[in-house]
């Protein structure tokens, strides 16, 4: 639900035509998703069912694709918007290639209270943080926890019936 409420914020404060959703492949930087490509890609698409600026993009799982952002952002063209959260923008001159991601795209970054964008180089989108990560998720659908109240009801369902994260 957190992701579905950033991606309503970003079409809302940044007037955005679309969201891209990229699934993640497997990037030789860090461990490999647990749950197969299929499964993902089957529950994003469940969980934007209906709205109609929300576009599932695959080519990150591409066999040989780097997993870099530089590369996806090049593979896009045109000037998209990259929407990151203030966790990883705090991370982002770490990152593969960064100064080439600053002339690729703009950046928008989904602030907690209280912070602002340094330097002027990332517009700022404000939206109240929803205190739960995925991997929370992951974990209390491992011991049997209620999530219903943080995932889409038809990916609940569809976790439940793959015997998803046990």
């Amino acid at each position: 639900m957190a992701h579905l409420a950033i991606g309503r914020a970003a079409l809302e404060q940044l007037r955005l035509v679309r969201i891209l959703w990229l699934p993640t492949g497997s990037p030789r930087y860090r461990e490999p998703a647990r749950t197969p490509a299929t499964h993902r890609v089957a529950m994003l698409k469940l969980a934007i069912e209906g709205e109609p600026r929300y576009v599932v993009d695959e080519r990150e799982l591409a066999p040989g694709h780097s997993g870099y952002t530089v590369d996806t952002l090049k593979s896009l063209g045109g000037r998209p918007v990259l929407l990151l959260g203030a966790d990883q923008y705090a991370k982002f001159e770490s990152w593969h290639r960064w100064q080439e991601i600053l002339e690729l795209a703009s950046i928008a970054v989904f602030a907690r209270p209280g912070w602002s964008a340094p330097n002027g180089r990332v517009q700022s989108v404000a939206f109240q943080p929803m205190d739960v990560s995925a991997s929370d998720i992951r974990a209390r659908l491992a011991r049997g926890d209620d999530v219903a109240s943080l995932v889409p009801a038809r990916v609940l369902d569809y976790i439940r019936r793959h015997r998803l994260y046990r």
